[in-house]
Parts: structure tokens; sequence; C-alpha cells
């Protein structure tokens, strides 16, 4: 049995049945995590601590204890805070030092068994895409190493993906959690906003992060969200058969890479096939509304939210240290100016969370107005870009902007809160249009679903229904 090819529930059960040992698990992660580090996942990994709990829960198990992610081990994006680990955020005023305590949903985790690897790599300050980290390095993809795992949770993209650990917990503000999901080929899954608690994160606005898991599977991703938000209610049945599913227009289907086109075409084939049905669903005003309001909530809520995590979590660490200290030239871009006069007014940012309630209400009346159950797109128009693309990528032969055209999809139904959830659905393999040599083995694909506002649960069933009838995703090519 190859320990690392099991998902967090698969892992779990073998642990409660006996048929492996927390340690041999943990020292199989270990083995692992030591023969990929070229791809850089991990900031700080813990292969001491993970045997030292892995034994811990040998003993538990053997008392007959048995809880949700007992024995199983979890890795944490680099701005959740566990205790006696680094939580540096990505950023140089705060990279190595050391949690004084744990984030609740740590605490969760360690209540249900689960056992801390380490932390993993991510963009700086959670302000990107791409985790071309000036501070930390990059992160690569398994599949391509010479491309992005996606951001800001690329860590946990790449490390998922490897098999460094079964599953990792990220944070998504815009797309943070399901882009990485989409270019690793994972499971990616953002709560509605509040459902999770955000204590013991580091923050870039209150009312856009939440934290949330990657895996490999909806199970998995079902499971985490169990123990991460404490609601224990079971996944709703569900049937593909007459389920209506939106297609949102007006730019979520638009100027997609030719093997982003084919995959997701195929998946929404798959879906028909199945009895799903398809509908077209107008949102005219989505991208507009979500431009109005993103960056000015964002880089606001950054200035208020951030000073106070740091007086709270990191003493002798202000605002003005904490910019000055900021080392990738896209964060820079973003950050410079923010204290003093540089900072959005409170008039303006008023103005945008006006235009976030609109969105918000447009998508309610969307859901609404044609009776769908969730909205179904291509988590991002192409695939993974090349390191260091960090300022423009090729789209249909076009030079687009990166980090606008990864967050395109994403973003609206992030600032309007809602559940989103991104599964692989497979492999682009006619990559050729930014260097020009083509890629035999492909680059994973991603779709995304939107629900409404506090669907949760049955956003997570409706991505199982369409997970058993999609084709079963490779691991990466090992090197």
């Amino acid at each position: 049995m190859n320990l690392t090819n099991l998902g967090a529930r698969d892992l779990r059960d073998a642990l409660a049945r006996g048929e492996v040992r927390c340690i041999d698990a943990a020292d199989a992660f270990i083995a692992r995590t030591e023969t990929a580090t070229a791809l850089n996942a991990y900031v700080a990994f813990d292969a001491d601590g993970l045997r030292r709990q892995a034994i811990e829960a040998d003993a538990r198990l053997a008392q007959g204890q048995r809880l949700a992610l007992l024995g199983v081990p979890i890795a944490l994006k680099d701005n959740i805070q566990a205790a006696g680990l680094p939580c540096g955020d990505g950023t140089g005023a705060l990279h190595g030092r050391i949690a004084r305590r744990d984030a609740e949903i740590v605490r969760r985790l360690r209540a249900a068994g689960a056992l801390i690897s380490g932390k993993l790599g991510m963009h700086e300050l959670a302000l990107g895409i791409t985790n071309h980290n000036a501070v930390t390095g990059a992160v690569r993809n398994p599949w391509d190493a010479s491309r992005i795992p996606g951001g800001s949770s690329g860590g946990c993209g790449a490390a998922v993906a490897a098999r460094l650990v079964p599953a990792a917990i990220g944070t998504d503000t815009g797309g943070s959690v399901r882009i990485p999901a989409a270019l690793c080929g994972v499971a990616g899954f953002r709560p509605s906003v509040g459902r999770v608690s955000a204590d013991g994160v580091a923050p870039i606005s209150a009312t856009r992060d939440t934290p949330g898991p990657l895996a490999r599977s909806v199970a998995d991703l079902a499971l985490l969200d169990e123990v991460l938000s404490g609601d224990a209610a079971p996944l709703p049945a569900m049937s593909l058969r007459g389920l209506r599913l939106g297609l949102p227009q007006h730019t979520f289907w638009d100027d997609l890479e030719p093997g982003v086109r084919r995959a997701t075409d195929a998946a929404l084939d798959a879906l028909r096939a199945a009895g799903a049905t398809l509908v077209p669903v107008p949102l005219p005003d989505a991208a507009r509304l979500a431009g109005d309001a993103g960056f000015a909530i964002v880089l606001h809520e950054f200035v208020r939210d951030m000073t106070r995590y740091l007086h709270a979590e990191q003493p002798g660490v202000t605002l003005d240290r904490l910019l000055v200290g900021v080392r990738s030239r896209d964060v820079a871009a973003i950050v410079s100016g923010l204290t003093g006069d540089g900072t959005i007014p409170e008039p303006l940012y008023r103005q945008a969370l006006q235009a976030r309630r609109q969105l918000q209400a447009c998508y309610a009346e969307a859901f609404a107005a044609h009776d769908v159950a969730a909205l179904v797109f291509p988590t991002t128009p192409r695939t993974a870009a090349l390191i260091g693309e960090d300022d423009t990528v090729l789209l249909e032969g076009r030079a687009v902007p990166t980090f606008a055209t990864f967050i395109r999809n994403t973003d609206p139904g992030s600032l309007a809160a809602l559940p989103g959830l991104s599964l692989p659905i497979g492999l682009a393999h006619d990559r050729t249009d930014d260097r020009g040599d083509g890629l035999g083995h492909g680059l994973p694909v991603g779709l995304a679903l939107d629900g409404p506002a506090g669907s949760d649960k049955r956003l997570l069933a409706i991505g199982a229904a369409i997970e058993a009838v999609l084709p079963p995703m490779p691991a990466p090519p090992q090197r």
C-alpha cells in the first residue's frame, strides 16, 4: 500500500482499522517530502514533530479513541498560526517568527486528532496568485516545475497534488484556495464568509477572507469542512438527474485557452449525460460591480485589519515595518503608500461596500430567477503560467494582466461572500502559447462552482455528485 496516495478519509479509516500505524504513515509522508524539496512547497516542515504526534496518535488509537482526523497529517498555509511553528505570512518582517498560540481552526484540527506537519509557502502577504515569493522563493507546480502552482495558497496546492500531505488548509480572499487547486489538479473549497473562524489568521480583508481546505476529493473537503466549521450535519443526498446548474454569462466563459475550453466542454457533456440541466444565467453587472468594490475594500480593510492583527499577535512589528519589509515586486506595488495619505478614504470604502451589496443582490436574483442550485464555470481561463510571468501572460495570443486574468472568474463570487468549489477535471495537452514548445503531459484544468450564500453543504454535495461522473484525476509525474 502506497500510504502517500491515501486521502484524509481513507487514511483515517485505515488507521482506525489497524491496517496502518500512524508512525508508518508519517514516515511515508516525510520520505516523500524529502524527495520533493525542489518544489519548495514547505517553508517549515516539522518532521520530528510529525513523528512525535504520530506516536501519540498510535497510543490513542490503541486505547480505542476514534476521532474525525486521528492520525492524519495536515499542513497549513504560512498565514495560519500554530503554536511552536513560524507564522511568517510569506513576508520579510514576519518570516520565521514563532506563533505563541493556535488559530481557532488549528485548535479544532488538533481536537479532531490531526497531526500538523508544517507551514506551506504562499504569495507574500497573500496578495497575489503566482506564489513567486521573493522572501521564501517560488513554489513550483508538481506538473511542471517551471510553472506557478497558483496562489496565494500555492504551497497548499503543490503539497496536496505532490502527495506530500493528504490535505492542507489555505485561505481564500478572491480565489486563493480555488486557483491553486485548479492549477495543481486537486479540489479546493471556499466556505461562505463567517462559516469558518479566521481568528489567528493573518488577514487581508475581514469582509472577504476565509480559511478553506484543499484535498484530493470532495469527500475529504467535506470532512475538513465539518471539523473546521463544527457543522456535523451530513451532506444531503444529491443526484445530477434533473439538477439545474447555471452557466454564468458575460466574461465567465469568454476568452478561454483552447485546452481549458475542451476540458470544460467535456465536463459539461458529462453533466448533461448524467441528467443535469444546464441553464444560461446572465450576470451582466458582476464584473463591473466586483471591479468597483474589490480593491477599495481590500486595501482599506488590509490597513485596518492587519494593524489589529500585528498589535495582538506580532508584538514589535508595526504596519510601517511590515510594509517596508515587503520584497516581492508585485506586492510592493500594491502596498506602497498604504499608510498616511495613501489609505483608501472612508467615503470611497463606503461606496465600495454599497457596490458589494448590489453584487450580492445580483447573485441572489440570478439564483432565484433561473432556479439554479449552483453556477458552473472554468476556475481559471488558462492553465499555469511560467514562473516569472508576474505582470502579463498570453491568452488567445494576447498579452493580458496576470493577476486580473487568473482571478477573473473567482473574484466576483468571493466578493459576494458565496461558497465556492474547484474540482479537477483533467489535463490540457496543447499548451504552446507562452513558450512555443508544447507540453507532452498536460497541465491541470479546474471546474468551479459557486453556490447561493450559506449553501455550503449542498454545494459540497453537488460537487461530490459531479466528481462521481468525471474521470479520476491522475497524479503528477514524480521527478
